[in-house]
């Protein structure tokens, strides 16, 4: 069947494990492949693969490269030691976000930055039209592959495919020019579901090899290949942000919750530091809370939020929860009505139902 999607390197071996695929931005990738509740289990129990050679690959080299970065993202970028990952917003001058993105420090002068895959062009254009002293920025994504390997087991069946000490490896720090199964490949230790994990850089060869050689590693744990839906689910339980539902050009870093990545303290002034300052001051008009229906019917993103009648916010992401069968959901809402406990009304199919707002994240793993 003729497509205009882009498919990633593994696309035939979605076939061999029986994916069902989907249009993602673009991309044509499995949404599943056995079930969605099955996979998110498999990844909090044990571990699940999924490939994500979508996200792009965006090098930053030269001698003003940190200068160029602290100028460019939220985060302190001269906090990382080389071999180290540092998660961060990219933000417009009004504090909207380009992108979230992860900057990794491979050496003096030379940085990797992987980004969101429907933000590639978008976030390269913004880089160079933002580029300052003797710096190059290079788009590399169609150069590689990435393949996640996530949870519990994680470590333990990769450490059957390379003589490196994978334990060595910590969150947020990474080892490149590793040898797992013969192939040289870049190893980060973060992820995007709650659990601990790894993702795996390399040529598209060397990641379609290690596909199939790591499901077979893991056969005999229990792991499985993992797709689109469970990456959903289990980062949405686990408090984790999607940009274009948690996070856009209209939602600033502060409101979404990830402050933690907002250094307003830097000497450095990044793009937008300005205008979230002066959100901070004044007070966030909104903010980010976890809701969950009291009555029946599932949350889901756009819906919208009532308090005494009044529009107050929206629904970003809402689903029932594999694990727990919770019908929950993240909600942008007035400041005014995110304390604990607060009965608000969803509007779903033009009937409001009633909801509370609750903690967040749904889920933590234990250490």
């Amino acid at each position: 069947m003729e497509t205009n999607l882009k498919r990633t390197p593994l696309f035939e071996e979605y076939a061999k494990s029986g994916g069902k695929t989907i249009d993602f931005g673009g991309w044509e990738l499995p949404v599943q492949f056995s079930s969605i509740k099955e996979e998110h289990d498999a990844v909090r129990n044990r571990a699940g693969l999924f490939d994500v050679s979508h996200m792009g690959e965006i090098f930053v080299e030269g001698n003003d490269a940190l200068n160029y970065l602290q100028k460019l993202l939220s985060n302190d970028i001269s906090k990382i030691q080389i071999g180290g990952a540092q998660y961060n917003a990219m933000c417009y001058e009004n504090g909207g976000v380009v992108d979230d993105l992860i900057v990794y420090f491979l050496e003096e002068n030379r940085y990797l930055l992987c980004v969101n895959a429907a933000n590639i062009e978008k976030d390269y254009d913004w880089m160079i039209s933002n580029a300052e002293g003797d710096v190059t920025i290079t788009n590399k994504s169609s150069e590689y592959a990435q393949i996640a390997l996530q949870g519990p087991l994680s470590e333990e069946v990769l450490q059957t495919l390379t003589e490196t000490d994978l334990s060595e490896i910590k969150s947020f720090k990474f080892k490149d020019n590793v040898d797992v199964a013969g192939n040289n490949v870049l190893v980060s230790r973060s992820g995007y579901t709650g659990e601990d994990g790894f993702e795996l850089y390399g040529i598209p060869e060397a990641i379609v090899d290690l596909w199939s050689k790591i499901l077979e590693a893991g056969k005999d744990k229990g792991v499985i290949p993992a797709g689109l839906g469970a990456r959903d689910t289990l980062r949405f339980e686990a408090g984790l942000p999607l940009y274009g539902q948690e996070l856009s050009k209209d939602i600033s870093p502060l409101e979404a919750g990830i402050g933690f990545a907002v250094k307003l303290q830097k000497e450095s002034d990044f793009i937008g530091k300005k205008a979230l300052i002066a959100q901070k001051e004044a007070g966030l008009p909104r903010k980010l809370v976890g809701v969950e229906m009291i009555d029946k019917g599932i949350p889901r993103h756009g819906y919208k939020v009532f308090k005494d009648g009044v529009e107050i916010g929206e629904i970003t992401t809402g689903t029932q929860l594999p694990s727990t069968k919770r019908n929950v959901g993240l909600a942008l809402i007035d400041s005014k009505f995110t304390e604990l406990g607060l009965e608000v009304e969803i509007e779903i199919r033009n009937k409001r139902v009633l909801a509370k707002t609750v903690a967040t994240p749904f889920y933590k793993r234990a250490k």
